[in-house]
């Protein structure tokens, strides 16, 4: 099986390394670190043990690379705009796209542009950065969950997840809508706060004021979930989720963005699910002001 990676920061560098490094045919499109990654490969710093990968298959213009029988899109969403010429010289017709990003509606908007395409979502759970040119921190987490979104032969998925497994990445299939949204559900209630308020996860909870704004919206966005058809989400997630961050001593993907000065997502984690499910007659009033809050940092930076 051929494999594309368009997206090569710190998702893809990660994924895509782990299958190159069990030997799987991997094909990176990169853009900053090609030159670097060229003459010196690329370096992997896992709290699971560091790796470095050299001779990869790599190119710095799409229409170089193979045809693939999967795409692993790693972009960031606000980069989807550029989806339209970076994906067909990649594609057959049965070539799967998975969207290894963030977000509700992101495969939807892909589909419009490819309707023939077979389409899943890539849920990714891992904290890991690009520190350098060619070089990833992997601090912690690592996995990934396929969801089917329009693909008729549903062997091809299970064939990626068993390539995982077989590359030190935990994977599992699972349900598209809840997988989606019990993501961005944390995602919501987080990323943005952090941004605000300049604090990690863990600060965010040990706190009584800033962990009772947390949990507020969470289950706002648990009750989008539920407006949205989501019947399997219940407001029991929110403890779990905040449990679960109680020890997530590291900066949101957003706040990584904000301090970087890198365009926010705000898009698919805000916007586009706060307007499914106010058009559907949930207002979310917590989740809508954070969302405007951004809105407005994004404008007033230029991003």
């Amino acid at each position: 099986m051929t494999y594309g990676i368009i997206g090569v920061g710190a998702v893809g560098a990660y994924f895509g390394g782990r299958l190159a490094q069990s030997g799987h045919d991997v094909h990176f499109l990169l853009h900053n670190d090609f030159d670097f990654v060229r003459q010196n490969g690329l370096f992997v710093d896992s709290y699971m043990g560091d790796f470095h990968l050299q001779n990869l298959n790599i190119y710095n213009d799409v229409s170089s690379m193979p045809l693939c029988d999967v795409v692993l899109v790693c972009l960031k969403t606000t980069y989807n705009h550029l989806l339209s010429s970076l994906l067909p010289p990649l594609l057959k017709p049965s070539t799967v796209v998975i969207l290894v990003q963030n977000g509700i509606g992101v495969e939807a908007d892909v589909q419009k542009l490819f309707p023939q395409q077979p389409l899943a979502a890539g849920v990714a759970f891992i904290n890991a950065a690009k520190i350098a040119p060619g070089r990833i921190l992997h601090n912690n987490f690592g996995h990934i969950t396929i969801c089917n979104y329009s693909c008729s032969d549903l062997t091809v998925l299970q064939q990626v997840v068993d390539h995982f497994k077989t590359s030190q990445v935990k994977s599992r299939i699972a349900d598209y809508n809840e997988t989606r949204w019990t993501k961005n559900i944390l995602n919501m209630a987080t990323n943005g706060v952090t941004v605000l308020l300049d604090a990690r996860c863990d600060q965010l909870i040990a706190d009584p004021a800033s962990c009772l704004l947390v949990r507020g919206l969470m289950i706002e966005g648990i009750h989008a979930a539920q407006a949205c058809g989501v019947s399997a989400i219940h407001e029991d997630l929110a403890d779990k989720l905040i449990e679960n961050s109680r020890n997530t001593q590291f900066a949101t993907s957003m706040k990584f963005d904000y301090d970087h000065h890198q365009p926010l997502e705000i898009k698919y984690l805000y916007s586009r699910p706060i307007e499914e499910a106010e058009r559907l007659g949930c207002n979310l009033p917590k989740l809508r002001m954070l969302e405007q809050q951004l809105l407005f940092l994004n404008q007033r930076s230029g991003r």
